[in-house]
């Protein structure tokens, strides 16, 4: 009996001793400077996140010993989007071999979402050099570059799971389980990582660092950014002499392949031309096409970078197709011309898909470059015309036609001096000029149209205020869309914009107008919607300028890769 009560009072010893030593524990970890530190430092990074919870767990698994140093939990952000975007591409894998042997449309959508992880985890490693390779201050110059890598990845995500048709049940089932198993997942760490670096000059305040956090007007001073022709001095001498020559056309040129139907050219393909790009050449690759109706669907490969092709103008030099969506095929498997290289300019030619206004989604030129450039272009198409899938992109001195959602995408797109022309519809149908996808509020994406004609085409003339004509209408939460200093048709509706379903996204969207002229222009019956912006101010309106919209490079300058394109561009505001 003693012994029992001894054992107890022993064993009462230990407990409290364990309670005791457990407390003390706790209280010296909360008391832990390190770990104190590295927990404010998680606080800062995601203070201005959208789910700060996510981004607190994401972000806690950094090392506490780094906490002093920003750039341990940006590259921590990364890897965790990194790291869904391996769970999306392996899950679509599995997906195809259970479902798509027996299943074309299924194969086909899961087929897309694979070759659309790739994209999105070079997107992510670009972004993860960079974070890598740099200081603070070269990081938070390049912001622009990392906004617009962290929305293409985005807008992968949202193109794979618009690659399954909700009205087939089979698709449907295999969408929701690609969402609920990885998809939702990657848009989500993607999202906070985008936060992130949106919110980088507020969140370097919080840190002990000493960085320019307002570099603009210091690049401006730098002299040797530009030389006396007013051209960046990285420009290499092979640059400058293209540039030179292709400036008006290319007609001076030596291209390195020239296709002509007749024989006459090296290839007789477009198709051909484009595989002969030499394995790891360095360079802008010249490809002339002569006059011609080339029958065929080309896409540039992502290692094609750089390729500088021009025909004979867009009424001679015309690619043609007319795959679609009412005949089976997914949406960005009916391009005409695709392309998803990095850097592909495109002058005096046309692109078109013959489908017509009742197959639906009809893509003519589908584009995910990123600092791709059309001059004297046409893109002739009925509904999806042109999808201006990711990355930043510029149209000039172009023509685009169609009519539901015929420029669409979730891209930074400008598309400057050109002509907007709106076709006959099928009596059921109205025309929207727009459908922008931006989902998340940070994204650096948006369609701006800048001095710019809006009109009917001649066979909708007669007939142009019988059918509703629109802008745009929201796509996604954040569509983001900007007519200014255009001249706008009477054709458009009074009310200018169009819902996508019911009040969807119009309080999240922003859609603005901005010193437009033309019958179409006249803003007193325009939408009411708390996300729409009528006759926004000249400071405001700056924001979707070249210089501003389409920055990109480690100087932050849009004018230098517009430049190099030796395409004529306006800067700011055209008048």
């Amino acid at each position: 009996m003693v012994n029992k009560v001894l054992v107890s009072g022993v064993s009462l010893i230990l407990v409290v001793g364990v309670a005791i030593g457990v407390v003390s524990v706790v209280n010296n970890k909360k008391e832990d400077p390190e770990v104190a530190a590295h927990q404010k430092s998680v606080k800062s990074m995601c203070q201005g996140t959208d789910d700060q919870k996510l981004c607190y767990d994401t972000l806690s698994s950094a090392k506490a010993s780094n906490s002093s140093d920003p750039k341990v939990y940006i590259a921590t952000a990364v890897e965790a989007s990194f790291k869904s975007v391996i769970q999306a591409l392996n899950m679509s894998d599995r997906l195809s071999v259970e479902h798509g042997n027996n299943n074309p449309s299924i194969k086909m959508a899961l087929d897309d979402c694979k070759d659309l992880m790739q994209f999105a985890l070079d997107s992510l490693e670009a972004s993860a050099n960079l974070v890598r390779d740099n200081n603070m201050q070269a990081i938070h110059d390049q912001t622009p570059d990392f906004r617009n890598w962290l929305s293409a990845v985005i807008s992968y995500q949202q193109s794979c799971m618009e690659g399954f048709d909700d009205e087939k049940d089979g698709e449907t089932k295999v969408k929701e389980q690609l969402q609920t198993d990885s998809l939702d997942q990657m848009g989500k760490l993607t999202g906070i990582t985008l936060d992130i670096v949106t919110d980088l000059a507020n969140i370097l305040q919080n840190f002990d660092l000493k960085l320019d956090l307002n570099p603009a007007s210091r690049r401006l001073l730098e002299a040797d950014e530009v030389d006396h022709e007013g051209l960046p001095t990285w420009f290499s001498p092979a640059d400058r002499k293209l540039l030179g020559k292709v400036h008006n056309g290319g007609g001076q040129v030596t291209p390195n392949a020239v296709v002509a139907k007749d024989g006459s050219g090296k290839f007789k393909t477009v198709k051909q031309a484009i595989d002969s790009y030499p394995k790891g050449f360095k360079g802008r690759y010249i490809i002339y096409v002569k006059a011609g109706v080339y029958d065929e669907y080309i896409t540039i490969p992502k290692q094609s970078a750089n390729i500088l092709m021009y025909g004979d103008g867009p009424t001679k030099t015309i690619i043609t197709g007319h795959k679609n969506f009412v005949d089976g095929v997914k949406t960005m498997q009916t391009a005409t011309f695709a392309n998803v290289a990095p850097g592909f300019i495109a002058k005096s030619m046309a692109f078109e898909n013959t489908a017509g206004p009742s197959k639906h989604q009809a893509v003519a030129f589908r584009n995910q470059g990123d600092m791709s450039a059309f001059f004297d272009c046409a893109m002739h198409g009925f509904q999806d015309t042109l999808y201006v899938q990711a990355n930043r992109q510029f149209y000039r001195n172009c023509e685009i036609s169609g009519t539901v959602d015929f420029i669409f995408g979730t891209s930074p797109t400008l598309i400057q001096n050109s002509r907007i022309i709106v076709r006959k519809p099928n009596p059921n149908q109205f025309n929207t000029v727009t459908a922008d996808g931006t989902s998340q509020k940070n994204m650096a994406t948006g369609i701006v149209i800048q001095n710019c004609e809006i009109v009917p085409e001649r066979a909708l003339f007669p007939e142009r205020l019988q059918f509703k004509n629109y802008l745009g209408r929201p796509w996604k939460q954040y569509a983001r869309t900007v007519v200014m200093e255009s001249n706008i048709g009477d054709l458009i509706a009074p009310e200018g914009w169009s819902v996508w379903s019911g009040n969807q996204f119009l309080d999240t969207l922003y859609y603005a107008e901005h010193a437009n002229v033309g019958a179409g222009a006249n803003l007193q019956k325009r939408v009411k919607w708390k996300g729409y912006h009528a006759n926004i101010n000249n400071n405001e309106a700056a924001r979707f300028t070249a210089g501003q919209f389409l920055r990109a490079g480690p100087a932050g300058r849009a004018e230098d890769w517009l430049k190099a394109t030796g395409i004529p561009y306006d800067i700011g505001f055209t008048k």
